[in-house]
């Protein structure tokens, strides 16, 4: 391949690589559908109850990162804890898909743009600003990427069957969180950014990648849009988070 002036631009699109997923982890019976969960007191509450069991282990040098399986309404559905960053979480859904999952639906939470969006306002990402490092190394450069139409559309008519309020458009995936200079943000906004985050960019690469479905789920959390910080008690553990999970579990098992 050839040399570019910045590496971040030398997309090569050799398969398969020296670290191959599925060459590394052994598929098994796992459901198709899995929801990448941000919430860990959600999923830690499904295990307490015992309505998710464990059924596969990921390992990095943080430890132990759990796959698990629940039953809804008789169907098989895969949950997991990703870590923060495209780099971190790009890296769990590339084995989660080794494992034999198909099917994802992420939900999570992202700051705001724009003071309008309320605290726990739905937001469906159908596009990613690529301002991180993962998709490059899994799409040609580009300026944004989208998530799978069936996903997208899956998670529109879950909210109108329920009759939750959302707004569908652009979100802005960062590497880095401290680095949200007003400027930045207004040339995002410039471009229809509605939210930022760390992670769809990424994910909606590496599915396109691997070929299987994907498309996130977000609320409105901290706001970002003015001079000073609104932190709004962004992690503050509520009803809210809950009722996105299993929101983006409807949405994941009617695809």
């Amino acid at each position: 391949m050839n040399r570019r002036d910045y590496p971040i631009l030398e997309f090569d699109p050799t398969r398969p690589a020296i670290i191959e997923p599925s060459e590394q982890i052994e598929a098994r019976d796992v459901p198709e559908h899995c929801v990448v969960c941000f919430f860990r007191e959600v999923i830690d509450e499904l295990v307490e109850d015992g309505r998710a069991r464990e059924i596969a282990c990921m390992k990095s040098e943080m430890g132990r990162h759990p796959i698990y399986e629940l039953d809804v309404d008789g169907k098989r559905l895969a949950v997991f804890l990703p870590g923060i960053t495209s780099a971190f979480a790009g890296a769990m859904l590339e084995e989660t898909i080794a494992f034999g999952c198909r099917t994802f639906i992420a939900c999570g939470s992202a700051g705001v743009l724009d003071r309008e969006i309320t605290y726990g306002h739905v937001v469906i990402p159908e596009s990613a600003v690529r301002d991180e490092g993962l998709s490059y190394h899994y799409a040609p450069p580009s300026r944004d990427i989208a998530a799978h139409p069936d996903g997208i559309a899956a998670l529109k008519a879950a909210c109108d069957r329920h009759n939750i309020p959302y707004l569908a458009g652009k979100t802005w995936t960062t590497d880095g969180f401290y680095r949200e200079t007003p400027e930045k943000v207004e040339l995002r906004r410039a471009e229809g950014c509605l939210t930022v985050e760390m992670e769809a960019a990424g994910f909606f690469a590496v599915a396109r990648f691997r070929d299987v479905v994907f498309a996130q789920l977000l609320y409105g959390a901290d706001d970002v849009s003015g001079e000073e910080w609104d932190v709004r008690d962004w992690h503050r553990k509520d009803s809210v988070r809950g009722k996105l999970f299993w929101l983006a579990a409807e949405a994941c098992l009617s695809i």
